[in-house]
């Protein structure tokens, strides 16, 4: 395996999908699909393979190219589509002519509604494909069941309906027909049945399921609950419908999709070629922005003519006249048209082509990150700093937080971060020692000065951020704390609430919202994360003592010395009472044991927090 391959499994998303292996001679030998695309392909290699076919396959991949989706069911009808096109020498599925199913609303006066695998008769109206043939099967029999569609193959039309050409059928005479053949429903009330049933094939099946639910309600309410299970399972097999794929629509003929996405410094744009409904084409652009004077419409003219050059033939075999875009170009393309899609099919398309783009940009910067870590940390940095405003890198950040329960036993925490990394070593605990009571502000003000003022007498290093954990009030303190000690102004102070995760800063009574996805939030709430949870354990670690001394201190014989040992060999006080007398009187001797188990007999029950 090649190291160039090594990193691209590495990068490799954690999103539905489809991948695509080459050889050296850059020709695909196969396609899959995956629910995660990083497990899935990853499991080729990690592992031995009992199949020799398998084995092959691997030692043949040299590259490997993939597309991300929306959803399981997209992967399949997109892997269905490339193995059709490529005809890969390792796929054994999919590569005959058998196709997914389609729902069929034939162009006829009364138009059918069946299942087809071939869509491709004209004046007719498709919807699907359906993955499962069970989702369509199941969807047409619903249908059936609510809306009274003719089910035959007869040429029905006003001259056959005026010559009396067809008799009634048993479909008429069980009530599931209304007479389309000689005319006893009108050809307008028939038409509203079918822009009903094309809402809901287009995916609005809110009608279909809300009545499949009140049938369902009404059968459970009658105890007939085996009825009302076949309902509520054609009200799941709906459900699938909604979700169902539209990246393949027979719609959409030969038509080619370009979504660009920029930044600063590089551009990428993912092309889609659909061919006969299926996207059988996909790959990333990516460019170098040497100034910042390219406009987006200049860079996609540039995509579209890399397209057109390497791929000269398709356009002249599937004479490709339209093209979707996110951003039109500047440069006017002969025999092509471009239009930007704003709902529908091709909305659909031009937002995965955008989310391909998106997940090449992701993966160079990962990459690049892998091939020189500083860079991740300073990207992470100069995020905090300008979300912050900041006027340096934040490289060492210091973070507080207090504890203790109705002022008993109050502690404080710091921990401290080094690039964006928890240097343990450095974390810090303190006992508060000149405030009485539960006061989070004068125990904060008293932490800070004892923090700062060490370290500006030992001469070391300030933090440039400190985050305090809660709102204005800690946020004061700890400012009042530094210009004590004369560090106004040189470290920057910020808090955090719990309850919103908004950030507080000195001399602003609105806080800052940070958008949940940013690096910035999740720097700092795993600061404040790592704060409370420092200052928990150690809060736990003084209160549990506190107890143990107190129940052991007026143990006649039980003095410093005794104590250590019995907590070297017990570790808590919950042990020794558990223990027997014996057990104790091996460590402390037989007098004293006597002594401390008839204490603790005798002492009032313990409270609930004695154990913490």
């Amino acid at each position: 395996m090649t190291d160039d391959l090594k990193l691209k499994l590495s990068l490799l998303p954690d999103e539905p999908g489809v991948y695509r292996y080459r050889n050296r001679e850059g020709v695909i030998i196969y396609v899959g699909k995956a629910k995660n695309l990083k497990r899935r392909v990853n499991s080729y290699f990690n592992r031995e393979h009992s199949s020799v076919r398998t084995t092959m396959l691997v030692r043949n991949i040299a590259d490997l190219e993939y597309t991300v989706v929306n959803t399981e069911e997209e992967a399949l009808d997109l892997e269905n589509a490339l193995i059709k096109e490529y005809q890969p020498r390792y796929n054994v599925l999919l590569k005959d002519d058998k196709s997914y199913p389609w729902i069929c609303i034939s162009g006829d006066l009364y138009p059918r509604v069946y299942i087809t695998r071939d869509a491709r008769s004209k004046g007719d109206r498709y919807y699907g494909p359906y993955p499962k043939a069970e989702v369509a099967k199941v969807l047409i029999d619903t249908i059936r069941q609510i809306y009274p569609l003719r089910t035959c193959r007869l040429l029905v039309s006003r001259e056959t309906i005026e010559q009396g050409k067809h008799r009634l059928c048993l479909q008429y005479h069980i009530h599931r027909c209304e007479g389309c053949c000689q005319g006893l429903v009108s050809a307008e009330q028939y038409g509203d049945y079918i822009t009903e049933i094309r809402q809901i094939l287009n995916g609005d099946t809110h009608q279909l399921m809300d009545l499949l639910m009140q049938q369902m309600q009404q059968l459970a309410s009658e105890l007939r609950f085996e009825e009302a299970e076949v309902l509520k399972r054609r009200y799941k097999m709906l459900e699938h419908v909604r979700r169902r794929s539209v990246i393949v629509s027979p719609s959409i003929h030969n038509i080619d999709v370009f979504g660009l996405l920029r930044d600063e410094d590089a551009a990428w744009v993912n092309f889609m070629h659909v061919r006969g409904g299926a996207v059988v084409q996909s790959f990333t652009l990516e460019y170098r922005l040497s100034t910042h004077d390219e406009t987006d419409a200049e860079i996609m003219s540039m995509a579209i003519a890399e397209v057109h050059q390497r791929f000269a033939e398709t356009y002249v075999r599937d004479r490709v006249t339209e093209a979707m875009v996110n951003v039109i170009p500047d440069v006017e393309f002969s025999n092509l048209s471009f239009m930007i899609p704003q709902r529908g099919d091709k909305k659909h398309l031009l937002d995965i082509a955008i989310k391909n783009a998106t997940q090449r940009r992701t993966d160079r910067l990962r990459m690049m990150e892998k091939l020189n870590p500083e860079q991740r940390i300073t990207r992470t940095l100069t995020t905090i700093q300008k979300d912050l405003r900041m006027t340096t890198l934040p490289r060492h950040i210091e973070c507080f937080d207090n504890s203790n329960i109705s002022g008993s036993s109050p502690v404080a925490s710091c921990v401290v971060f080094r690039n964006a990394k928890p240097a343990k070593k450095e974390y810090r605990h303190f006992n508060i020692k000149t405030v009485e009571g539960a006061d989070d502000f004068a125990s904060m003000r008293e932490v800070i000065t004892r923090r700062y003022s060490r370290l500006v007498q030992e001469g070391q290093e300030l933090p440039q951020l400190l985050i305090v954990d809660g709102g204005k009030g800690q946020v004061t303190s700890a400012l009042e704390a530094l210009d004590s000690i004369g560090l106004h102004g040189q470290i920057t102070v910020v808090g955090i609430a719990k309850r919103l995760n908004e950030i507080f800063f000195p001399g602003d009574s609105i806080p800052l919202y940070i958008d949940k996805n940013s690096e910035t939030l999740h720097v700092i709430q795993r600061l404040r994360d790592e704060a409370h949870r420092f200052a928990i354990t150690f809060h736990r670690k003084q209160r549990s003592k506190g107890q143990i001394h107190s129940a052991l201190d007026s143990v006649p014989g039980i003095g410093p010395k005794t104590r250590t040992l019995l907590l070297k060999q017990f570790k808590s006080l919950k042990r020794i009472r558990e223990a027997s007398e014996q057990d104790i009187a091996a460590i402390i001797g037989p007098v004293k044991a006597h002594s401390l188990v008839e204490a603790l007999q005798n002492e009032k029950p313990a409270t609930s927090d004695e154990s913490l």
